[in-house]
């Protein structure tokens, strides 16, 4: 497995441009399955989710090609609606394909998503929401869902949690039900309001995304060519802020939507770091120590869970006591012994996490459990004294595209490290006859 080797203590600066996101790539690549043509996606991200998404849709028979940072996916060969099993344990956005499969061939056979162990992320929701349509769907034990239907019909459907999954995989199969769905207590993430602009574009009549509720009414008559962008990656580019702040450095994130950052950079501001913002970019300024801060995660807008790790890198060298309330995923701390392993004073007790400010951290050889543990792993190593080494960063691979190339370009010291190829040679035993 690869790792990376990083010598900490130089102050990023300069400017990177940020990729298309991780999580509306995805849901874009599902939602494509709903229009039978051609699909032309600009910015999306070329990182090891994308790759895997796009084997699974060609192993349903779609045809893909790249034309730089844009994807092109046929979907008028979509052939069958059962996905590979080992495809989909890989990651759990896997996951939704099945309600575009289901509303558009009228049969899927699921196996169970898999992903990063962070904690329980049942899809009883996404189950839930596809059967108030109308679908029947039976479970395999613990490997599949298979379901069928005659036509979905729309439908009112209340979500017990604010799923930005459940959302999306209702969203896109309503697309195709006869008459209105509503989803009430609807996710209202950034790359919900993507999709929900992607269906309108394709020919949809999706209402109120980006609120608590959203009314999709059906059904739709898509078109058969649809060009489209995905969002700028809003996590990427709170990963990055947070490094050049860890860092004591000076960096400008270009071509982002800043209204999609608030919660973190109303907290790198309470944390006495400077944040300039334009139209499309970020400019991060530190030179002390943060403050220390209280962070609680929380749906969108609240602060994401997804940067709640690299938010404690940065915590474990604040100028006091922090403490970090984990709400969304209960296993969401597997980044703690790891950090503890640099000299960090973090502890987890259950779902809250508490950080007293060291006055700095020290390089050592640590594991990346999962993808944006890993990514917090980079951001404390980046501001350790000597040299960490990071191992199994095919967790960081999945969400982050060009990771090392961007670092490098903004100062740091950081590479890719391949295993060594270990050669035995082969001894030959020759025996000797008198």
């Amino acid at each position: 497995m690869e790792s990376y080797k990083i010598t900490g203590g130089t102050p990023l600066t300069g400017a990177i441009t940020i990729s298309g996101s991780k999580n509306a790539a995805l849901a874009l690549m599902a939602g494509a399955l709903l229009i039978e043509g051609e699909v032309a996606l600009h910015n999306t991200p070329q990182i090891e989710d994308v790759f895997t998404m796009i084997a699974l849709l060609e192993g349903l028979g779609v045809q893909t090609s790249w034309r730089g940072s844009t994807l092109y996916l046929d979907t008028s060969t979509l052939r069958h609606a059962e996905p590979d099993p080992q495809l989909v344990n890989r990651m759990r956005a896997s996951f939704y394909i099945f309600g575009p499969l289901l509303a558009r061939l009228g049969y899927a056979k699921m196996p169970h998503p898999g992903g990063c162990q962070i904690g329980s992320r049942p899809v009883n929701f996404h189950i839930n929401g596809l059967r108030a349509l109308g679908a029947t769907i039976h479970e395999n034990g613990s490997h599949f869902y298979t379901a069928q239907t005659l036509g979905l019909t729309g439908a009112r459907i209340y979500l017990d949690m604010p799923s930005a999954g459940a959302t999306q995989q209702i969203m896109t199969a309503a697309v195709y039900a006869s008459g209105l769905t509503i989803i009430e207590n609807a996710a209202m993430e950034p790359e919900v309001v993507n999709l929900a602009n992607f269906l309108n574009a394709a020919g949809a009549r999706v209402e109120g995304a980006g609120t608590s509720t959203v009314y999709v009414h059906g059904p739709a008559t898509l078109r058969r060519q649809v060009e489209f962008s995905v969002i700028p990656d809003r996590l990427e580019a709170g990963t990055f802020a947070l490094a050049a702040a860890i860092t004591r450095g000076e960096v400008t994130l270009e071509k982002v939507m800043p209204e999609h950052l608030h919660a973190l950079l109303a907290k790198l501001r309470e944390a006495g770091v400077q944040v300039q913002e334009t139209e499309d970019s970020v400019r991060v300024r530190a030179t002390d120590r943060p403050k220390p801060l209280d962070i609680r995660t929380m749906p969108y807008p609240g602060f994401p869970t997804d940067l709640q790790q690299p938010m404690c890198a940065l915590l474990t060298l604040a100028d006091g006591a922090s403490k970090v309330l984990e709400t969304i995923y209960e296993n969401r701390t597997q980044h703690v012994p790891e950090l503890q392993k640099m000299g960090a004073d973090i502890v987890a007790e259950g779902r809250t996490i508490l950080i007293r400010g060291v006055e700095k951290l020290k390089g050592a050889r640590v594991r990346a459990t999962d993808l944006r543990g890993g990514a917090a792993l980079v951001v404390a190593a980046l501001a350790a004294q000597g040299e960490t080494t990071i191992e199994e960063i095919e967790h960081i691979d999945r969400g982050y595209e060009l990771l090392e190339q961007k670092l490098q370009s903004l100062g740091a010291q950081i590479e890719r490290v391949k295993p060594y190829a270990l050669a035995t040679p082969l001894i030959e035993e020759v025996q000797q006859t008198p």
